[in-house]
């Protein structure tokens, strides 16, 4: 049976993009797969990684949990917006405070490698935005995706990660929407 955790990383429960995550569940859920949710607008934990790497901070409960979702997952799947070409700021406070030396990663002693301590995991981004994904790529480089993609998920292991773009959906009506949901259903459903 495959493990899937989702991280819901839009700071506003009544988004679209809970009605993604809810349509991906539905998905693998129907084709036998175990799902944990994460939903950063519930949880409860201070985004700002104050020290850098100088001072560990402690975990809070819902970051601890969090990691064990995580380390628990064969696949992990992120769905969030795109606002200014980036992360939201609550997914990147969540990523900057648990994808840490020693937990995602290890660097080597006197050395510019690491070891990567996700390895074994794939990932899917699921992302909303404003404009064409296409547009995002060609005109911006798609920053969100190489910062989540290849800077945090593939830094840290995770492999192959794909991505989904979903948009325009500021002008979108409610048959696109739906068009999207069963899009993502079906994502779910085939367990990537």
């Amino acid at each position: 049976m495959k493990k899937i955790t989702v991280i819901n990383g839009h700071p506003n429960t009544l988004a679209f993009n809970h009605g993604l995550v809810e349509a991906y569940v539905n998905g693998a859920k129907s084709s036998g797969a175990e799902v944990r949710v994460l939903t950063l607008a519930m949880m409860q934990f201070d985004v700002n990684l104050r020290y850098g790497y100088q001072k560990r901070m402690d975990l809070e409960p819902d970051l601890i949990k969090a990691l064990e979702d995580i380390r628990w997952a064969d696949h992990l799947v992120w769905v969030h917006p795109v606002w200014w070409g980036g992360l939201p700021a609550l997914m990147k406070g969540f990523i900057d405070r648990l994808f840490l030396p020693g937990i995602t990663f290890k660097y080597r002693p006197n050395s510019i490698f690491w070891d990567k301590l996700l390895k074994g995991k794939t990932a899917r981004i699921i992302t909303t935005l404003d404009q064409p994904g296409w547009y995002y790529w060609l005109k911006f480089g798609r920053p969100s995706v190489n910062q989540l993609k290849k800077s945090t998920l593939e830094f840290c292991g995770v492999s192959p990660v794909k991505v989904t773009y979903i948009g325009i959906i500021r002008s979108s009506k409610e048959e696109q929407r739906a068009r999207w949901l069963e899009k993502v259903k079906n994502i779910g459903r085939a367990l990537n």
